[in-house]
């Protein structure tokens, strides 16, 4: 298909996360990407260091960081990635609390559902007090699984 369906405006791309990223990798690698192609071919000529900069470029929560991004490339599958790190996948998640959309649902017959940081929030609160209430207890980081989660 030679055809361009839609093209971002140039305000859509300066806000777009993956200028954000170019921008990024460029800073921390002294490098002059201004193209998704060239940070493709760089991320995969570059595999670690395109990670570290995702892991950090996603702002990932953790309790420890990681000693090296992955340990044997030429092991795929079977490679390990972020040796060392220690992460709550639910503290990640629930990390917004802000009214942009968390979980957009589409179904059938134009069924559509969004929940909002702050509403999944709210909910993942409400369900996490209601086990306590309830005597599950799971661990430290479970039934109550942020610190300052109520």
């Amino acid at each position: 298909m030679s055809k361009i369906l839609w093209k971002p405006d140039d305000r859509q791309i300066e806000n777009a996360n993956m200028t954000k990223l170019i921008e990024k990798v460029n800073e921390q690698y002294g490098l002059t990407l201004s193209s998704y192609d060239e940070l493709y071919k760089w991320s995969i000529e570059n595999i670690p260091e395109f990670w570290k900069a995702m892991w950090e470029f996603g702002d990932i929560v953790h309790s420890e960081a990681f000693s090296e991004v992955v340990n044997d490339l030429d092991k795929m599958p079977g490679a390990r990635w972020f040796t060392g790190a220690r992460l709550n996948y639910a503290e990640n998640l629930l990390k917004y609390r802000d009214d942009r959309p968390a979980i957009i649902f589409k179904g059938e017959e134009k069924v559509k559902q969004t929940i909002t940081y702050a509403e999944l929030y709210d909910q993942v609160a409400r369900l996490a007090k209601a086990l306590r209430d309830a005597g599950i207890k799971t661990g430290d980081r479970v039934a109550g699984f942020m610190p300052n989660m109520p």
